[in-house]
């Protein structure tokens, strides 16, 4: 659990400062150090004769304060005058952040406030009174509907659906998907090599007619390698394939 700092009605030492600068109507942008570290310093005396156990942070703050003060109260040479920063600026800073969030924290408890006078009620109509709907005559909805009206809605109706075709992939032609089946082509090659015995490996492939027939028969002429039903030879390097069949013709 945080600890809240509180000093009679100043949370925190940002808060006792606010107070003062508008106390006595001060420019926060343009803070007075020396007056506005007497007040605040003067308080704290008063708060610390009525309470001993007062919060560090106030004192933190106190001591920030105549830091600033001594820093404005040194003399500035006139060519250090323009690349000084202001000792405030920090100071100022906080300040404006602290204001901000408690403007805000205002606004949240005005709204919460108002939250509180709200009131509402559940919805407690019958079943029957939720299930009516009110009765619609057909003469009347379509008294002023005329041929022309229907037309003009057809023709709108027709026009957004011809504005959702592309026209270029609308001529496209339809794709079918191929069914090939392993075990059928397993079958046929093995056929085929038992009729013609010697057969070129690129005049099969050349009469198989789509590339997923060739793939197919690719990998059965694998298979059938694989299980010896087939023997494959090449007598010179990137030269035909022949393919010769093991079984005998039945």
């Amino acid at each position: 659990m945080d600890l809240k700092v509180k000093l009679d009605a100043f949370e925190g030492p940002l808060d006792l400062l606010l107070h003062l600068i508008d106390k006595n109507k001060m420019n926060i942008f343009d803070i007075p150090i020396v007056e506005i570290t007497a007040q605040y310093m003067e308080y704290i005396e008063e708060a610390k004769r009525q309470d001993l156990n007062i919060m560090s942070e106030f004192l933190v703050m106190a001591a920030t304060l105549l830091s600033i003060k001594s820093k404005m109260l040194l003399p500035i040479e006139e060519q250090e005058e323009e690349e000084t920063d202001d000792p405030r600026a920090e100071l100022v800073e906080q300040l404006l952040q602290y204001k901000m969030y408690k403007c805000i924290s205002y606004e949240l408890r005005d709204k919460q406030v108002d939250a509180c006078h709200v009131f509402y009620k559940e919805c407690s109509l019958p079943d029957e009174v939720l299930q009516y709907e009110q009765p619609v005559d057909l003469n009347e909805l379509m008294s002023d509907v005329t041929l022309n009206k229907l037309s003009a809605i057809f023709n709108s109706v027709m026009k957004r659906q011809e504005n959702r075709v592309d026209p270029i992939r609308s001529k496209f032609g339809t794709i079918v998907r191929e069914e090939v089946s392993m075990e059928e082509k397993l079958q046929y090659i093995a056929d085929y090599a038992r009729l013609h015995k010697r057969f070129s490996f690129r005049q099969l492939l050349e009469a198989q007619c789509s590339k997923v027939q060739i793939i197919v028969t690719f990998l059965s002429i694998l298979e059938l390698m694989k299980d010896g039903t087939i023997f494959i030879s090449q007598e010179d390097t990137f030269g035909d394939i022949v393919i010769e069949s093991k079984v005998a013709a039945a």
